[in-house]
């Protein structure tokens, strides 16, 4: 699953196209009316957390790619794409996507302070958020759309790993130093893996993602599903502390 800095990404590689017009469109599973796209202005491109945003004078297409989404910029492949978005000078393509039609105002969709890569981010916000979860652990906390958007389950292990947070903390037996710090490497990672999807370097720099060995302690990382979303956490039971 595409996490924020990936929607990123295809937030900047597709300016292109903003401002122009939609000569053809189509949907493959009839989720959109496409005729209410065709002859319609792209006016902008945004992204909240995982979600990619299409904007139009009177309406918005979001888009979530999920577990296995992916997109084509001026190609195709053989496969008929969930959206196609035809121009004069080019063409986007998205496949096994979600869609949905947003026709209310964004601001009154989003709360744009929970995203952790926009400059609106609040970090006070979300410490506030969590404070309303007493039972809530750290591995919930970090995947929470709601507090963290655009958090995936790369960015939830490799924070809590460098923060030495084992996954399945209370949040609020955290002391609030050690919350900040969860929140900061957070921000911090998120730019990081920016950086690295761009230079096409991201796995390399992966501690406790997917890897079998602590490269602190040089003992057996521990693979387990935890939380209320049960995805995978790895973790070190000797330098990752549990805060319960």
């Amino acid at each position: 699953m595409p996490e924020g800095p990936s929607i990123l990404i295809l937030k900047e590689k597709v300016q292109q196209f903003k401002g122009d017009k939609v000569i053809a469109a189509s949907c493959n599973n009839g989720t959109l009316d496409t005729d209410m796209l065709t002859d319609q202005t792209i006016t902008d491109f945004k992204s909240w957390g995982k979600h990619f945003l299409i904007c139009f004078p009177k309406f918005t297409i979001r888009i979530h790619m999920m577990m296995f989404g992916t997109y084509r910029i001026n190609q195709h492949t053989e496969k008929p794409p969930r959206l196609h978005l035809q121009f004069e000078d080019g063409e986007l393509n998205f496949y096994a996507c979600l869609l949905q039609l947003i026709e209310q105002p964004l601001d009154e969709v989003y709360d744009w302070q929970a995203d952790i890569m926009s400059e609106e981010w609040d970090t006070k916000k979300a410490i506030k958020k969590m404070k309303t979860k007493p039972k809530l652990l750290a591995c919930d906390a970090l995947m929470d759309q709601q507090i963290f958007s655009g958090v995936g389950n790369i960015i939830k292990n490799e924070v809590l790993f460098r923060t030495r947070i084992h996954p399945e903390s209370l949040i609020s037996a955290m002391p609030l130093k050690k919350v900040n710090e969860m929140i900061n490497e957070a921000i911090k990672y998120s730019f990081e893996f920016l950086e690295q999807k761009k230079a096409g370097t991201l796995k390399k720099h992966w501690q406790a993602y997917h890897k079998k060995e602590c490269p602190r302690n040089h003992i057996p990382i521990i693979e387990n599903d935890t939380g209320r979303s049960h995805r995978a956490s790895f973790y070190c039971e000797k330098c990752q502390v549990m805060y319960k």
